[in-house]
């Protein structure tokens, strides 16, 4: 099993610790398939602070583009749902007290940059994300332009409301379970533009890898966390919600509707709408 991996860089800057700051704001980045959400409810568990998050792509997407999947979005529906995700953030760490953010606000960021790079359906089929392509050279610099723009003003949000980040690597394959709507080539990319995006805003921050227990024990040691709940059961729990979340999107009629077969008509359709 993969050790826990704590690498600061020379010169990295001294992490802020709990008992001198009790309002301390953690943000924890990672990519798809990192256990990003588990680890970070487990971590709100234990200690007793906070989590925050916005919702999902999926959980979003049956309210804000009804009948789609994200691998059948066109440019502009990625930035509403870009934007909608960022306003959750935003709201929900408006608080002044500590918090244990799911992700960051400069995620929507990251993702529209790899989508820039690699294609903005990376999950979709090759044929699909060809046709994606050709259509979007018109209307590509705009669009990068807007990416550029949104990764100023999360990045300085970013510097102004967090303490300090953990950064979750990836460290093994992600799950074939056919509703990630990446490539690995995106989810790799997406890795380096986080890590890049921390150097570049002088946060302070750790590389934390290995199983949920370890990664769990050495977040709280590095920061001085206090510890209210058993790690075992904090981390319990955290599967229990994060499993009954999925669970209620699965059961919804909305969900099961978009993932739905659509016809080689349809998804022409989508494919020649950037």
């Amino acid at each position: 099993m993969t050790q826990t991996v704590v690498a600061p860089k020379p010169g990295a800057r001294t992490l802020p610790d709990f008992t001198d700051n009790p309002n301390l704001k953690i943000a924890i980045s990672g990519t798809y398939s990192t256990g990003k959400s588990t680890t970070t409810e487990a971590l709100s568990i234990a200690t007793g602070i906070p989590r925050t998050h916005a919702k999902t792509s999926r959980q979003l997407l049956v309210d804000l583009v009804p009948g789609k999947t994200v691998m059948e979005l066109n440019a502009m529906e990625l930035v509403k749902l870009g934007l909608r995700r960022f306003e959750e953030r935003v709201h929900n760490e408006s608080r002044t007290t500590a918090f244990i953010s799911d992700g960051g606000v400069f995620h929507e960021w990251v993702y529209f940059e790899a989508r820039m790079r690699v294609g903005i359906n990376p999950g979709a089929k090759w044929w699909f994300r060809t046709v994606k392509k050709i259509m979007g050279l018109p209307v590509k610099h705009f669009y990068q332009r807007y990416t550029d723009t949104l990764g100023d003003i999360t990045r300085d949000r970013a510097k102004r409301i967090y303490d300090a980040y953990v950064h979750l690597p990836v460290e093994f394959d992600m799950e074939a379970d056919g509703h990630r709507p990446v490539s690995e080539e995106f989810r790799r990319l997406s890795d380096d533009l986080l890590i890049e995006a921390l150097d570049r805003m002088d946060i302070p921050y750790r590389v934390v890898g290995g199983p949920i227990p370890d990664r769990i024990e050495k977040i709280i040691e590095l920061f001085g966390l206090p510890v209210v709940v058993p790690i075992p059961d904090a981390i319990a729990e955290a599967e229990r919600r994060v499993k009954a979340d999925l669970d209620d999107l699965k059961e919804d009629a909305r969900f099961h509707e978009a993932q739905r077969k659509k016809s080689l008509i349809r998804q022409i359709s989508y494919a020649f709408r950037y």
